[in-house]
C-alpha cells in the first residue's frame, strides 16, 4: 500500500491502483476534483463561493493547463487520480481511470477540500473511524440530502453529505477537531436523525461500498461532501463536467495539519 503521495500518484497514473483512497497516505491533504469548460467556469467558481461547505476551493488551474502547481507540484490532473466520472448533459457517460481522451484546451480545473484530510487528525484525537473494505461495513456513507445549495448561474442541486458514526461521548470532540479544517468542509452540517436532512435509510448510501451501520452507543454525524457537484451536474445538465469518482481523490504533498490557506 502506498504511503507517500508521489508514490500513490504514480500508481494511479499507471492504472495500478483503482481502489478508493480513504486508507492510503493518511495525514496528507486530499482534494476533490471538478473540470468544466471555460464557459461554465465562472458559474462554478461562483457556486463554490456561495457554497463553501461542500466546495471549499483550494486551487484553480489555468484554462487548458492540466498540471497542478500548489497542492502537488507537477501532478497531472488527467491521470493522477485513481478513477474519474464524466457527465455529458447531466448523464454519466464514463468512469475511466484517466481522462486524457476527454481533455480539451478550454477546460478549467477546480480542486477543493475533502474530508479525507481530517481522518488522521480524528484518529489522533481518539476518534476511530471505521474503514472497512470489501463486503464489510465501509464505515463511511455518502448520501444525497434535502438541503438545497445556493444556485449560481446555471448550476443548482441538493447538497451531498458524508456520514461517520462516532461514540456519543466523542461527538463534541469530533465537531471541534473538524472545525479546524474549514478548507475541508469544516464542522458537520448535521448531527443525529438522518431523516431531518432527507436520508431515509443509512444502511443504503447513495455512494460507497455496501451497507453502513451505526453501532449501539454511536451517533451519526454528517459533513458536507465534495460529491455535491456531481448531483449538480445531474440536475443542471451542463454540456460537460468531469469529476473524481467518489472516495477516489487527489492525494497532495501537503500534510493535513498544515492545511491549505485560501
Amino acid at each position: 500500500m502506498p504511503k507517500v503521495p508521489a508514490e500513490a500518484r504514480e500508481l494511479f497514473r499507471r492504472g495500478e491502483w483503482t481502489q478508493d483512497t480513504r486508507a492510503i497516505c493518511r495525514g496528507y491533504t486530499n482534494a476533490n476534483l471538478v473540470i468544466v469548460p471555460r464557459d461554465l467556469a465562472y458559474d462554478f467558481l461562483l457556486f463554490c463561493q456561495r457554497n463553501p461547505k461542500p466546495c471549499p476551493v483550494l486551487e484553480v488551474l489555468d484554462e487548458g493547463d492540466p498540471i497542478v502547481k500548489r497542492l502537488a507540484d507537477g501532478a497531472d490532473i488527467r491521470t493522477d487520480l485513481p478513477r474519474y466520472r464524466v457527465f455529458v448533459r447531466g448523464e454519466l457517460v464514463d468512469e475511466p481511470t484517466d481522462v486524457a481522451e476527454y481533455w480539451r484546451d478550454d477546460l478549467v480545473t477546480f480542486l477543493f477540500g475533502c474530508s479525507g484530510t481530517f481522518l488522521d487528525p480524528l484518529e489522533k484525537a481518539g476518534i476511530h473511524v471505521r474503514l472497512g473494505h470489501g463486503d464489510s461495513d465501509p464505515g463511511i456513507g455518502v448520501y444525497v440530502t434535502n438541503i438545497p445549495t445556493v444556485p449560481a448561474g446555471r448550476l443548482h442541486g441538493p447538497m451531498v453529505v458524508s456520514m461517520r458514526s462516532v461514540r456519543a461521548d466523542l461527538v463534541s470532540r469530533a465537531v471541534m477537531v473538524t472545525s479546524r479544517f474549514p478548507n475541508h468542509h469544516g464542522a458537520p452540517v448535521h448531527v443525529g436523525d438522518p431523516a431531518a436532512i432527507g436520508i431515509r435509510d443509512l444502511s443504503t448510501p447513495d455512494w460507497g461500498r455496501g451497507p453502513v451501520t451505526v453501532l449501539p452507543g454511536e451517533v451519526p454525524i454528517f459533513w458536507a461532501c465534495g460529491v455535491t457537484p456531481q448531483t449538480v451536474a445531474q440536475e443542471s445538465k451542463p454540456g460537460l463536467m468531469i469529476t473524481h469518482y467518489p472516495m477516489h481523490m487527489l492525494i497532495s504533498d501537503i500534510p493535513a495539519e498544515e492545511g491549505v490557506p485560501v
